[in-house]
């Protein structure tokens, strides 16, 4: 495997900055993790007095100013908003939320033998936390794509969380129908979410994306309450070998323009494409300071000996966003959050219109599981029913399991009803 551009990476391998890559979820939430751990004790020890104080201090809270966001703050951020954006807004709702009533599951049930059914019922969860980022950019596709699937799961309560929210995010709350919103962010936010404050009681799961400090809050705090995944900073790989160098350049920056810490890869076996995309970057990046920065030090093109060694290579990175040719380089995908296939599926649409959710799995965790999506906002219950004659049939085979391990209980209270 050769590296033709690392955009200022060192390494003395390609082994080695894979290696490097492959290991970056734990290593990144590591450098802020005791700054965290002080923080979610601060709130979890002090509640608003300390909730506020963080809030001064890192979301541009004013005096005196409410935690939160009042329903007609947000009508005014809507009736604010430009008619196109308007428009846009509810286009991009209402594609999440047919994506999202399409992924429902389903309530079913089997005859396992006769007299015995066994089944599944599907029940929202209580409450969720949506967390919506607002820092460098506003970011209202985060609120509709966190909102919306809980809406269609029928989530009773759904809490939103946004530092410093921007017009349009307050604008897209106003179109979701949210009436709990909160001026606070970072890890502040997720541990209010987690323990509850008097002025915000806790959720039963918090979800969406942040940065890094956000992502190790969610992890500390998932012991004791449901998170999505670690979603952030942003990853993009493109495997190609007959993609158009323009369109993957201009991929690799715009993902890479979210943050300083977004992986920006491009795999491929074909060197003429690597160094045709290398100077693509370079020329579309220049005037865009955080894809360069990005870029500088996160950045990596990697050509292999084979195609089959790209594809490997790229299920091993398990990226949040993937890249590829053709549907029928799907066979092949294993490890992604999302995939977006051919020259006219640029990674900007699932970030906003498409309907699947942007809110993607990284730090590998592809490996696992894929994006937010209706499924995080529902529970799975199993049903399980018998009639006398179908214990009869059954009930001798699970007294025979039990024998066998010596649970002479579990076998009785079978037993005890087929008397």
């Amino acid at each position: 495997m050769k590296l033709v551009k690392t955009y200022g990476r060192t390494a003395k391998t390609a082994a080695d900055l894979i290696a490097s890559i492959e290991r970056r979820g734990a290593v990144s939430t590591a450098k802020v993790e005791p700054v965290v751990r002080r923080i979610l004790a601060d709130i979890r020890k002090s509640g608003d007095a300390a909730l506020k104080k963080y809030a001064t201090k890192f979301d541009a809270l004013k005096k005196n100013q409410p935690l939160l966001v009042s329903r007609e703050e947000m009508q005014a951020a809507w009736e604010a908003t430009a008619p196109e954006l308007q428009a846009a807004m509810m286009i991009a709702r209402g594609n999440i939320l047919a994506f999202a009533e399409a992924q429902l599951p389903q309530e079913w049930t089997i005859t396992a033998a006769k007299g015995v059914k066994t089944g599944q019922i599907v029940r929202p969860l209580g409450s969720v936390g949506c967390y919506v980022p607002g820092g460098r950019y506003p970011l209202p596709s985060t609120l509709l794509m966190t909102v919306t699937p809980a809406q269609v799961a029928g989530v009773d309560r759904i809490v939103v969380c946004s530092p410093k929210p921007a017009r349009e995010t307050l604008a897209a709350a106003w179109l979701a129908g949210v009436t709990e919103f909160y001026r606070v962010g970072g890890a502040q936010a997720i541990a209010a979410l987690s323990y509850g404050t008097a002025t915000i009681e806790p959720v039963n799961k918090i979800v969406g994306p942040g940065n890094l400090f956000v992502t190790a809050a969610k992890q500390l705090v998932s012991t004791e309450c449901g998170i999505d995944m670690p979603a952030g900073p942003t990853e993009i790989v493109v495997t190609s070998e007959t993609g158009y160098a323009p369109g993957i350049a201009a991929d690799l920056v715009a993902q890479a323009e979210h943050d300083p810490e977004t992986l920006a890869i491009l795999i491929t076996s074909n060197e003429t494409l690597a160094t045709e995309v290398a100077a693509a970057v370079k020329v579309q990046a220049k005037d865009n300071k955080i894809a360069k920065q990005s870029l500088a030090a996160q950045g990596a093109i990697f050509v292999t000996k084979t195609v089959t060694e790209a594809r490997e290579l790229t299920n091993r990175l398990a990226p949040e966003h993937l890249t590829v040719d053709s549907h029928d380089d799907l066979k092949w995908v294993s490890n992604a959050g999302s995939v977006f296939v051919g020259d006219y599926a640029p990674q900007s649409m699932g970030d906003y219109i498409s309907g699947p959710n942007h809110v993607l799995p990284t730090g590998r965790v592809g490996r696992v599981r894929g994006g937010l999506s209706v499924l995080d906002f529902v529970k799975i219950i199993t049903v399980q029913e018998y009639s006398r004659k179908g214990l009869g049939r059954l009930g001798p085979h699970a007294i025979s399991l039990a024998t066998a391990e010596g649970l002479t209980g579990h076998a009785e209270s079978v037993r005890v009803r087929m008397r």
